[in-house]
């Protein structure tokens, strides 16, 4: 992989692909490019390593680095709230960096797809989409990389995905990093599968194909209103202190309900559904095909169910 690498994203909102902006990017790169940073990798990846890394920032030192941040990455900080240091202007509010990673949108911000037939955006990320997963895809990675059986690590649960259509939401560092519910429904079962903390980024998947199902996931699944059951599986990275569920899972949750978060680092969150029930949405398809992530405003459209597309 050239030095040269650059992640393509295409932005519905500009209409036009945009050059990423890693955090992190030399890193990434030394560690899955680079001879000795790949001998390095069982550490970069152990959970020790990103539970030491996340801790440290909660630290109020950690604080400091949020305004030069904010300035580095453009981050329009006026969209979010304040945090607990209120008195002070919003980018010296946050007490650490971790206060500022979870920052919460100001009312009004964001708003789901109210048309029941819509699936709304459960993060706000750079989405690939396929619309049956089989063994021959390539993008991100190999199909066979992406099994249903292996995403969910139960051969019984994942029964009711083979086939089905498939959502991959990548989150960077500079993103809002909540994660919320695209339908209302209920909780079936969730549980966490025990794996490595790899990093997410594109740059790592093309050296290492397998992250997505070697990496700790956390895995619901859900019975939602228009879109039958999906897996909905949180995938842990390096650098993230802890996958948080804020919503309790025993009662019904309604589209767009706050579902949890990640703590410091970016992560992905990978959607599941049962074969013929939705479609993810063209241009989400259609950019994938060329190996191109769609960005996505939380709870914008991201899938339809077949109803609404003609194919009852």
């Amino acid at each position: 992989m050239s030095q040269g690498f650059e992640i393509q994203v295409f932005s519905r909102y500009e209409k036009k692909i945009v050059i990423e902006k890693v955090y992190g990017d030399g890193a990434v790169k030394f560690a899955y490019g680079n001879p000795i940073g790949r001998l390095l990798g069982l550490f970069i990846a152990s959970k020790m390593f990103s539970r030491f890394y996340g801790k440290s920032q909660d630290s109020v030192k950690s604080g400091q680095k949020v305004a030069p941040f904010i300035q580095n990455f453009e981050i329009p900080i006026e969209q979010y709230q304040k945090g607990s240091l209120q008195e002070n202007p919003i980018e010296t509010s946050y007490r650490s960096f971790n206060e500022f990673f979870i920052r919460k949108f100001k009312e009004g911000q964001r708003n789901f797809t109210t048309n029941p037939q819509e699936m709304g955006a459960f993060a706000e990320a750079r989405y690939f989409a396929h619309a049956s997963m089989t063994d021959e895809l390539t993008v991100p990675v190999k199909g066979s990389m992406l099994r249903a059986v292996d995403l969910i690590a139960d051969a019984k649960l994942a029964q009711d995905f083979i086939g089905g259509p498939l959502m991959i939401a990548r989150l960077c560092p500079v993103d809002y990093h909540r994660y919320h519910y695209p339908d209302d429904g209920k909780t079936l079962k969730s549980f966490t599968v025990a794996g490595d903390l790899h990093s997410v980024n594109p740059l790592a998947l093309k050296y290492r194909q397998d992250i997505f199902i070697k990496n700790e996931r956390r895995v619901s699944i859900l019975d939602t209103k228009h879109f039958g059951k999906l897996a909905y599986i949180e995938v842990g990275a390096t650098c993230v202190g802890k996958i948080v569920q804020t919503f309790d899972e025993s009662k019904p949750f309604k589209k767009g309900d706050e579902k949890g978060y990640f703590l410091f680092g970016g992560s992905t969150v990978v959607l599941c559904g049962e074969k013929g029930k939705w479609m993810p949405s063209q241009d989400i398809l259609d950019n994938t095909k060329q190996g191109i992530e769609t960005y996505i405003q939380l709870g914008d459209v991201v899938a339809e169910t077949k109803t609404t597309l003609g194919n009852p």
